[in-house]
């Protein structure tokens, strides 16, 4: 019973806020969540990412290590994605990165912090951040078909990542000023983007479920296989290995609509959309099945 306890205690706050902002954007068709991105991209994500990489323990060969394991999620992924992607008849290249770029921001850092505190939030981060580059780069790159640095030399998240290792790879202590400023950041963070991310489940549409529901499927349906094979082969235990698991289940990021919205047609946008909403929604089933089973195992 007290498992199950814990399972509410992570879960109830994440869909709680997430909930209360599908209800301000179902109310308010107009809602504007402008504020919301370009403070989170600008400010939010990189207090949070220094915030969880410095200051909760994690170490730098760590945060390699998960790094890592990050990309390999993202190659098998890749070519699974690109497979189905043919089977289906869709754009392979332009529809890839809601298969490969999954939600390990606005939901994976919150539900992993929540599971297994500090420690589990900077496991976290490290595999977010792999995430969080992809997006501005890979994603960039398959949204427009074109190679371009311009999005990541812009991304103001790349540079935290790199102060954050500088960080870990030196040693050197967070000056507690830097570490209340990021910690207050992180935690506004945290609650904005939850609450964006519900706020664009209701403005998003779903205009092909079929092909949504395929692809929602290989997302989140494999995503933990995936994570258990690499706790598995790489013989991972404790609370790492839980964290590994739930972000691997986690559902396609927003993120991966915004940037297509800027870089590919319309038709292509609408599916991305679709995958979006399905693969959310749907896990709002799965990923309780996943905290539950990392909670009990790891």
């Amino acid at each position: 019973m007290e498992l199950y306890f814990k399972l509410i205690e992570v879960l109830f706050p994440v869909f709680f806020v997430i909930g209360i902002g599908y209800w301000f954007g179902k109310s308010d068709p107009d809602f504007d969540t402008t504020f919301i991105t370009k403070f989170t991209a600008n400010i939010g994500s990189p207090g949070l990412i220094l915030f969880a990489v410095t200051t909760t323990g994690i170490n730098f060969n760590t945060f390699l290590e998960f790094f890592g394991y990050a990309l390999i999620c993202v190659a098998v992924f890749s070519i699974v994605g690109i497979l189905v992607l043919k089977l289906l008849n869709r754009d392979f290249v332009r529809e890839l990165p809601p298969l490969i770029l999954p939600n390990t921001g606005n939901m994976g850092l919150p539900i992993c912090l929540f599971a297994y505190g500090a420690s589990g939030l900077g496991i976290a981060s490290a595999i977010f951040c792999v995430i969080i580059l992809f997006h501005f780069t890979i994603g960039v790159l398959l949204a427009d078909r074109k190679i371009s640095i311009k999005p990541l030399i812009k991304n103001a998240p790349f540079y935290a990542i790199l102060i954050s290792m500088l960080f870990l790879y030196f040693e050197v202590d967070t000056p507690k000023f830097v570490e209340n400023t990021s910690m207050l950041l992180a935690y506004a963070t945290i609650f904005l983007v939850l609450m964006s991310l519900g706020v664009g489940l209701s403005k998003l549409k779903v205009f092909s479920f079929k092909n949504a529901f395929i692809l929602s499927l290989v997302r989140i349906i494999l995503g933990p296989i995936v994570g258990l094979a690499i706790i598995y082969f790489f013989k991972l235990d404790g609370f790492a290995a839980g964290v590994l698991l739930i972000q691997s289940a986690m559902p396609s990021a927003i993120l991966t609509y915004l940037v297509g919205q800027l870089y590919s047609p319309k038709e292509v946008v609408d599916s991305i959309a679709s995958t979006i909403v399905v693969s959310t929604t749907l896990s709002f089933i799965t990923v309780p099945i996943v905290v539950f089973f990392a909670l009990k195992y790891f």
